[in-house]
């Protein structure tokens, strides 16, 4: 099973770009994919480093729903040293994906930093996925202390009798 199969699986749905796994599990599944500024269909996308892995995901959509974004919002507003860390790491998300434009290409490019966001947090998920790529991201790395470890038991996606990628029916979220 490739890349691209395991992650239409991991989405629930068939990616709209290139396949690029840029941090993976233990298991060996993509966790983060690398999107191009550009979907297939000329769409601008502003989030390059998108995160695939459905326990990362389930865990951080928890931390979403507690308020985890508008506590980040605030931690930026007061603390000096954590905004500029922050700030470094939104200018560099948008200067890596920039650098990625089709040269030439001006009309309807995106724009902003870590998913876009131009002013707040947004999204902790793309922070995460941010921090997972191997890049200096702040949030991302203090979400990482209530995600990690990704300790499957068993992988999220298997190959079913047809020879068809399919969500595994035994995957469930560990226990940490």
């Amino acid at each position: 099973m490739d890349d691209r199969d395991v992650v239409a699986v991991q989405l629930g749905r068939e990616p709209r770009s290139a396949v690029d796994p840029v941090a993976r599990c233990h298991l060996g599944l993509p966790v983060v994919i690398a999107v191009p500024p550009h979907l297939d269909d000329g769409t601008p996308f502003p989030t390059h480093y998108w995160l695939t892995c459905p326990l990362a995901s389930r865990r951080i959509g928890r931390l979403e729903a507690a308020g985890g974004v508008k506590a980040m919002d605030e931690r930026v507003a007061t603390d000096a040293g954590f905004a500029a860390e922050y700030r470094a790491a939104m200018d560099e998300y948008e200067t890596t994906r920039d650098a990625l434009v089709e040269h030439g290409r001006h009309d309807h490019v995106p724009t902003g930093g870590v998913g876009g966001s131009t002013r707040s947090v947004k999204c902790l998920h793309a922070h995460y996925a941010h921090h997972a790529a191997g890049r200096a991201n702040p949030i991302g790395a203090d979400v990482a202390d209530d995600v990690e470890p990704l300790d499957c038991a068993v992988p999220c996606v298997v190959v079913d009798e047809s020879g068809s990628g399919v969500k595994n029916p035994a995957w469930q979220e560990p226990v940490s």
